[in-house]
């Protein structure tokens, strides 16, 4: 193997091994590579990062940073945490479900993992300790159902994805519903089986249809929000960008004028903070694009894709591999420089392989999802921990169960495809083996 492609990996590595933020252990890499082992002008890296800021795509990601710091500020977090707590509190567990349905919800309107695990975590983690639920159950649950934020679109990494495939992003998000019900659905399973016999933990009574239907009303504001969005984007009213924006609009409205939860001084506060989180997401991007760059120069990702077909025969194999690789890689690197430099090298592989670039997609969102609450780089695991004042150790032990809970669903998707590919072809999105191109 040629030192142009040992060094780069050693650097990364190292850089990132003491502690030095991802976007500029990407710079280094990149710049250093470029003048050892090119004749390239550093002015080519420049371009490179103008050109990854220059994406109409970021914008979705943008506004939708934006929308889930709206929420956070104001009362939608509170409603839609109310409104599933009425429907499955009286259930063995039904603290801890309505937590994670309410993370599901929230995941289908933020976007992120990260700010699911703030604005719900740090409501339900002293809630469920107050309502008696043992400490170890309460961290790792909150912990991992943010992943949740990122399975179920929008997903900040199905947007990169696509923008790097070309792959449809209307198509890549329908995947997501699938896995997203279905660890929501084995958690709250897991969760009734926890606590079906545990007579410590009071439960609410069976709620009447009326004190149902108050709560819905209350709530109604905040639970139209998902709604209004993929209505909105499914039924051709307007794009996935479009929805980011009126995402925003709307929620800015509903806490403004209705449930008059936010007052116009703090409006600033939001739109200053929401850029200062998109300006250090797209520093990540302008990273991720340097290094992507130099592998394209010296022509790694073609290399990559002939070592692997001549090793590597069965689709089923591959994918197997990948997904070994992948949860390697979420323990080390972001889910946004994760997807901008493994997404374009695995991308000639799909080819190779005749795998479907919108059922990889998928595939690559859930395991760096999961990398949020894998160690050491698992941002998850830092906030819980910070949540509930304890240190990572005990945060990854608790939040144990509820991955292999991620991870056995995870590979259930990845070897049965026809188990979430039949939503996006029933909405009319081609499926099959695309061409390679687009995004930086």
């Amino acid at each position: 193997m040629e030192w142009s492609y040992i060094i780069p990996l050693l650097i990364l590595l190292g850089t990132m091994a003491a502690f030095i933020p991802v976007f500029m252990c990407l710079f280094y890499t990149s710049l250093l590579c470029v003048l050892a082992f090119t004749d390239y002008p550093i002015i080519l890296l420049v371009q490179s990062i103008f050109k990854s800021m220059d994406n109409f795509a970021l914008v979705v990601v943008l506004f939708f940073v934006l929308c889930g710091n709206i929420m956070t500020t104001g009362t939608i977090v509170e409603k839609l945490i109310k409104f599933t707590n009425v429907l499955v509190s009286w259930l063995p567990g039904g603290l801890g479900m309505a937590g994670v349905i309410a993370c599901a919800i929230f995941g289908a309107i933020s976007g992120s993992t990260v700010a699911t695990v703030v604005a719900l975590g740090g409501f339900m983690i002293p809630a469920l300790l107050s309502n008696g639920y043992p400490e170890n159950y309460s961290v790792g649950l909150m912990t991992t159902a943010g992943n949740l934020g990122v399975i179920i679109p929008p997903s900040i990494g199905m947007i990169l994805f696509s923008m790097i495939s070309n792959c449809s992003l209307q198509g890549l998000f329908l995947t997501g519903f699938v896995p997203g019900i279905m660890i929501t659905l084995v958690t709250c399973i897991y969760t009734y089986f926890v606590f079906w016999k545990d007579k410590t933990i009071v439960r609410m009574p069976v709620p009447k249809f009326d004190d149902i239907w108050v709560t819905f009303k209350d709530c109604f504001w905040a639970l139209m929000l998902p709604v209004v969005i993929f209505v909105g984007i499914y039924t051709g009213i307007f794009t996935a960008n479009e929805a980011a924006v009126i995402s925003c609009v709307y929620a800015f409205i509903v806490e403004l004028f209705i449930h008059k939860s936010m007052k116009f001084e703090q409006v600033k506060k939001v739109v200053v903070g929401s850029a200062v989180t998109s300006a250090s997401l797209l520093i990540i991007v302008g990273g991720a694009t340097c290094f992507g760059r130099y592998l394209t120069l010296e022509s790694i990702p073609a290399k990559i894709t002939e070592a692997v077909t001549a090793g590597i025969h069965s689709p089923m194999v591959f994918l197997l591999v990948i997904n070994l690789v992948l949860l390697v890689v979420g323990m080390l690197m972001d889910i946004i420089s994760a997807t901008l430099i493994i997404g374009p090298i695995c991308i000639p592989l799909l080819i190779a392989f005749g795998i479907d670039p919108i059922h990889f997609g998928l595939i690559m969102t859930v395991n760096l999802a999961i990398g949020y609450c894998t160690p050491p780089v698992g941002v998850s695991l830092y906030i819980a921990g910070a949540i509930a004042k304890r240190d990572i150790v005990f945060v990854t032990k608790s939040s144990m169960p509820f991955l292999i809970i991620q991870i056995s669903i995870l590979f259930l998707i990845t070897f049965f495809p026809e188990l979430i590919m039949w939503l996006p072809r029933l909405f009319g999105f081609e499926t099959g083996v695309a061409s390679v191109g687009g995004g930086n």
